[in-house]
C-alpha cells in the first residue's frame, strides 16, 4: 500500500472519527430508524436520476448497501439511541477490522500471517475488556452488542465491496445507498411510529433542529460522499486486509473529540481495553503491510515460488 494510499486512508479516519459528533447532534433531533432511511434517501434521490449506475454486478451493490449502508448504522444508530457513548461507538465499530479480515480468510481466501493473527487475537481481547466493562447492567451492555453488530455489517460491506473492483467510487457510494431507504423507512414507521417521525420534520426549525440538520449534512457529505467514496477506491485497490486496520484511527479522533465537545469520559477499564484494541488492529495492518511488501520485493525479482502469496493479490 503506497504512502497516498496511507494518507488517504488516514484523512477518511478522521472524517470519520468526527462523524460520531455529527451523528450524536442528529440523534438529538430524529429518531433513530428515521435517521438512517433520511441519510441514505439523501443520497439515493440524486443517485437514481442523475448518477449513471456503476459497472459492477448488481448483487454487490445490494451487498455493499445492506451491510456498510443498513445493517452497520441501523445496529450503530440504535445503539447511540440507546445510550451508547459517541466516543466509545467510534472504538467498538472499530470491531470491523479483524471482522474484515476473518471473513477475508472464509471467503476471499486471504492469507494471514501469524504474527497478524496475534494482533487480531489482542484487537479482540481489548473488545471483550470493553464489553465486560460494559456488561454492570443490561442499559450498558445492549448498546455494546448493538455497535459489534454495526461493525459486522460494516465488515460484510467491506468483503461486497472488495469483490466489486468498482473503478468508480463515488458512483458505487451513491448507488449503494440506494439500498437502505425503503426498508428503514418502513421500519421506522413500524418502530418509531409517524407521529414521532412527524414530530422532528415539524421542529426542524429550533437550536437543536439546525443542530440536527448541520449533523445530518455532514454525515451525508463529508463522512459518506467524500469518505466512503475515498474508502471504496482504496478497498478495490488493496487487499481488504491491509485498508481495514487503518479505520482504527477512527476512535482516537472520535474518543478525543467526543471528550472535548461533549464532555464524555470513559473508565480505566475501558481505556485499558481502548489501548489493547488499537495497538491489535494498527499492529495486524502493519504486519499485514510488512507482508505485502516482502511479495511485492519477490515479485519483481522473480522470486514468487519462495514466497507464501496471499490471495487477491495477483
Amino acid at each position: 500500500m503506497s504512502f497516498k494510499h496511507c494518507l488517504l486512508a488516514a484523512t477518511v479516519a478522521v472524517m470519520w472519527g468526527l462523524n460520531f459528533l455529527a451523528i450524536d447532534f442528529s440523534l438529538e433531533q430524529f429518531p433513530p430508524f428515521f435517521l438512517v432511511a433520511l441519510r441514505f434517501a439523501v443520497l439515493a434521490l440524486p443517485a437514481l436520476f442523475l448518477v449513471p449506475r456503476p459497472d459492477v454486478k448488481f448483487r454487490w451493490i445490494v451487498g455493499y448497501g445492506m451491510g456498510f449502508g443498513l445493517l452497520q448504522f441501523l445496529f450503530l444508530y440504535w445503539a447511540m439511541a440507546a445510550g451508547m457513548p459517541a466516543g466509545l461507538a467510534s472504538l467498538v465499530l472499530q470491531a470491523s477490522g479483524p471482522f474484515t479480515v476473518l471473513l477475508g480468510m472464509t471467503f476471499l481466501r486471504e492469507k494471514v500471517r501469524g504474527s497478524q493473527m496475534v494482533f487480531l487475537l489482542v484487537a479482540m481481547a481489548g473488545l471483550g475488556v470493553v464489553g465486560w466493562q460494559r456488561f454492570d447492567s443490561n442499559a450498558s451492555f445492549l448498546p455494546f452488542l448493538l455497535t459489534v453488530a454495526g461493525a459486522f455489517g460494516w465488515a460484510i460491506g467491506n468483503i461486497c465491496n472488495r469483490q466489486a473492483h468498482s473503478v468508480e467510487p463515488v458512483k458505487f457510494t451513491m448507488w449503494m445507498s440506494v439500498i437502505p431507504p425503503v426498508p428503514m423507512l418502513l421500519l421506522a414507521l413500524v418502530v418509531e411510529g409517524p407521529a414521532r417521525i412527524g414530530e422532528s420534520l415539524t421542529t426542524l426549525m429550533t437550536p437543536t433542529g439546525w443542530l440536527g440538520l448541520a449533523g445530518l449534512a455532514y454525515t451525508v457529505v463529508i463522512a459518506t460522499i467524500l469518505g466512503s467514496g475515498i474508502w471504496s477506491w482504496l478497498m478495490s485497490r488493496n487487499p481488504a486486509g491491509v485498508v481495514a486496520p487503518f479505520s482504527m484511527l477512527v476512535p482516537i479522533v472520535g474518543m478525543s473529540t467526543a471528550w472535548f465537545v461533549l464532555g464524555e469520559t470513559v473508565s480505566l477499564g475501558e481505556l485499558f481495553g481502548a489501548v489493547l484494541v488499537i495497538i491489535g488492529v494498527l499492529g495486524a495492518g502493519m504486519r499485514a503491510a510488512k507482508g505485502h511488501k516482502i511479495l511485492a520485493e519477490a515479485v519483481s525479482t522473480g522470486m514468487d515460488s519462495v514466497v507464501d502469496v496471499p490471495a487477491g493479490t495477483r
